[in-house]
């Protein structure tokens, strides 16, 4: 065994460091989400407002019924009946917004539709061209808005996406992501004629 004296030994290599100020992030394939959640309920209360309405008044009725009309011959099961049938008419708004489900990523859209059975269709960004943001006075309100991605994709040509909440940042994220990802592919869009 040599007698070796710790302070005499070369210093160890040190890890190559990045420089501090990097123009650029490197590129990497991590997916991001932008957006994930179903559209919300008060982005379409007008449609909404129907099925509201029947439910209350069915709800109504079935109470309504045994108290004005003692003597009826009603049975106690039809006033049962027509509660749940209003409630049911209370949820269909509800169950209509859950079974859809989007989700946005800064590589492609998941378009989710279902109750008991899912269909999941993907848009990939760079078959995008173009995207519309609406959102009226009454969804501005409510803080919800719709946007619309127009690709030349074959199973889905238009993705409307309906009643989202804080719409415009999500329309401006996808506007730049759908060019960075066009450049990354090398997609060059060409006008005819």
């Amino acid at each position: 065994m040599s007698n070796v004296d710790p302070n005499q030994l070369p210093p160890a290599a040190e890890p190559a460091t990045e420089p501090a100020a990097a123009p650029h992030r490197p590129p990497d394939d991590a997916e991001e989400v932008y957006f994930e959640g179903s559209p919300l309920l008060r982005g379409a209360l007008g449609k909404n407002m129907l099925w509201f309405l029947l439910g209350l008044i069915l709800i109504a009725a079935a109470v309504a019924i045994p108290v004005m009309f003692r003597q009826s011959k009603f049975p106690w099961w039809g006033d049962l009946a027509l509660a749940i049938i209003g409630i049911i008419f209370l949820l269909v708004p509800v169950i209509r917004t859950k079974t859809v489900r989007y989700r946005v990523t800064n590589y492609r859209i998941d378009y989710e539709r279902g109750l008991l059975s899912k269909n999941i269709d993907t848009l990939e960004l760079w078959h995008v061209e173009d995207i519309r943001f609406h959102q009226s006075l009454f969804d501005r309100m409510l803080g919800v808005g719709d946007v619309t991605v127009i690709s030349r994709d074959d199973t889905m040509p238009q993705l409307d996406m309906k009643a989202i909440p804080n719409p415009r940042p999500l329309y401006e994220q996808l506007k730049q992501r759908v060019i960075a990802v066009k450049r990354q592919r090398g997609v060059v869009k060409m006008d005819p004629g």
